[in-house]
């Protein structure tokens, strides 16, 4: 894994916190942007709490929505929260009950944060625990010198694993949870909108052991990187939806064994299911605005296929998968995360990634 190209990149900032007190970005009110506090109240870990000095963190969608202050935003993020859910650090300190991990491990962290006392969590499915609750939506993240997790989200970060890519673990592992719920070995794939996560899906894919993979989007600079990560022909869809044709004309006529869903674009949804085959899989990641028109009977009943929800990341199985994934070194992510910037050019950063100049932006914290 390179580093981030040249003349792209900015060194992280090496300020250091004063005592009782760290550098933070927070939402300062009910509208757009972020504000940056020099002076915010240091977190103080509990007794089963661990307290971890930020070194990188990830500028993620869900980010951009609490920028802009959107109506999900706006309906869900309390005034005054600390902002942030994607991140690798080092632990400072941990609480009087901690019994797994000590000061000086880098880190990174599950933000779902659950009890562990729902039918979900004691079933294995406590990423869709009814309790949970998300480090950076509901309680204050990681946009921060400091952030608290208990020890049962800690994740211990290999030393083969780069600060870079450590800090986008979340989001990289949205993209393993749908890929492999979706079982594509030696199956053909049509990936759904290649955003971030969707061209992180391409290669992730491709190492699974995907035969073929399909991409459509509206970006051509992202169409022509998903290429470049594997897939074997990507479409700009705003030219029609001939690729469909083109598609099945390639898989027998019948269409992809797989469809996974990254972009929650209502045409998506029908382009993507018409390319499915009878008794095909869909894994949908993608959210769609609002609600969407659908023919559930066609693409669905009819079709006899199998619709997977995908939320967050399995606990803790995804993670296990994103290690050996990444220790296999055949993940494709250098051309991924392409901008980097110190924590106090936070403007800057938010607005590369906004405007689609950068793909996945990571801001320097600490060292």
């Amino acid at each position: 894994m390179s580093t981030i190209a040249p003349g792209r990149s900015a060194q992280p900032s090496t300020s250091k916190p004063e005592n009782g007190v760290m550098r933070a970005l927070f939402k300062h009110h009910a509208g757009e942007g972020l504000a940056f506090d020099a002076a915010r109240p240091k977190p103080t870990p509990g007794p089963r709490d661990v307290l971890i000095r930020v070194r990188k963190v990830g500028i993620c969608g869900t980010d951009r929505h609490i920028w802009e202050w959107d109506q999900w935003a706006a309906g869900r993020i309390p005034v005054g929260i600390v902002t942030g859910h994607e991140f690798v650090g080092t632990i400072e300190a941990v609480g009087s009950a901690v019994t797994k991990y000590k000061p000086g491990l880098r880190v990174s962290a599950e933000g779902h944060i659950t009890q562990w006392a729902d039918f979900n969590s004691r079933t294995g499915n406590a990423h869709i625990a009814s309790d949970t609750r998300i480090i950076g939506i509901d309680r204050d993240g990681c946009f921060a010198d400091y952030v608290v997790v208990p020890e049962e989200n800690v994740w211990p970060v290999h030393p083969k694993i780069p600060d870079k890519v450590a800090a986008v673990l979340d989001p990289l592992g949205n993209a393993v949870h749908t890929v492999m719920a979706a079982n594509v070995s030696a199956k053909s794939v049509l990936i759904s909108g290649v955003g971030i996560i969707g061209l992180m899906a391409v290669t992730v894919a491709k190492a699974a052991g995907a035969s073929r993979i399909f991409a459509t989007d509206i970006n051509p600079p992202r169409l022509d990187l998903a290429r470049r990560l594997g897939a074997v022909a990507a479409y700009d869809v705003r030219q029609g939806d001939g690729f469909i044709n083109e598609i099945k004309a390639a898989t027998r006529g019948e269409g992809v064994d797989v469809l996974l869903e990254m972009s929650g674009a209502p045409s998506a949804f029908d382009q993507g299911f018409r390319a499915l085959r009878n008794g095909g899989t869909a894994a949908i990641l993608g959210i769609p605005s609002k609600p969407i028109t659908w023919n559930i009977t066609e693409h669905v009943v009819f079709k006899g296929a199998t619709v997977l929800g995908i939320n967050g990341r399995k606990m803790f199985e995804t993670w296990y998968q994103m290690e050996e994934l990444l220790l296999s070194e055949r993940l494709e992510l250098d051309e991924i995360i392409t901008h980097e910037f110190p924590l106090e050019d936070f403007k800057r950063a938010f607005a590369t990634m906004m405007s689609g100049e950068g793909i996945k932006v990571v801001m320097g914290v600490g060292g």
